[in-house]
């Protein structure tokens, strides 16, 4: 296992090591002592999940807040995506700086993504299966989200508008200044 730190604080790409031939592949995708020792992060998942989506489907800008903020380990397990992750810890130094990599099922790479960041991702591929680990459990009424297009945040999805497909309730989510004035006034 090999641990890269990112632009952003506590947020970094894992690159496992595979072991292949000609019967297939074998990797260890979590080994809690060795991604806590190499991350310097004691983190404890108690959630797995997974979605299959159609290339261009975005899903994102997501966060779960206050006491249900999730971090998660992410990897694609068929197809490939462009994956995003956030800073949205008003005090961190990268506060509204973005991070993206693109996973996919050949290269077993992960993106481990702290609490409190924004995360989302775009299919590339003509479909894939996209797996997450979550040290929270997910909380309804503490879902909280950032529209994908935010100027702001200035993000290149890597796919033309009208081929991005969107579900309702992304499309509604809030602008980044709408939610840094929303934290700001609680």
């Amino acid at each position: 296992m090999k641990v890269e730190q990112t632009i952003l604080k506590d947020c970094f790409i894992i690159t496992d090591t595979v072991f292949g031939d000609n019967r297939g592949h074998f990797f260890e995708s979590f080994h809690k002592q060795k991604f806590n020792q190499l991350t310097g992060l004691d983190v404890d998942f108690v959630q797995d999940n997974q979605s299959n989506s159609a290339k261009g489907v975005l899903r994102g800008l997501h966060f779960q807040k206050g006491e249900y903020a999730q971090a998660k380990l992410v990897r694609v397990i068929k197809g490939s995506v462009l994956d995003v992750a956030v800073d949205l810890r008003p005090d961190s130094e990268t506060y509204g700086k973005s991070v993206t990599i693109v996973l996919t099922e050949d290269n077993h790479k992960q993106l481990f993504v702290p609490r409190d960041f924004g995360h989302g991702f775009i299919v590339l591929s003509d479909e894939a299966t996209f797996f997450y680990k979550c040290d929270n459990y997910y909380n309804k009424p503490s879902e909280g989200g950032i529209i994908y297009s935010d100027a702001d945040l200035a993000i290149d999805w890597q796919l033309p508008a009208d081929q991005i497909l969107l579900s309702d309730k992304d499309l509604l989510l809030p602008t980044f200044k709408e939610y840094t004035h929303s934290i700001n006034n609680q």
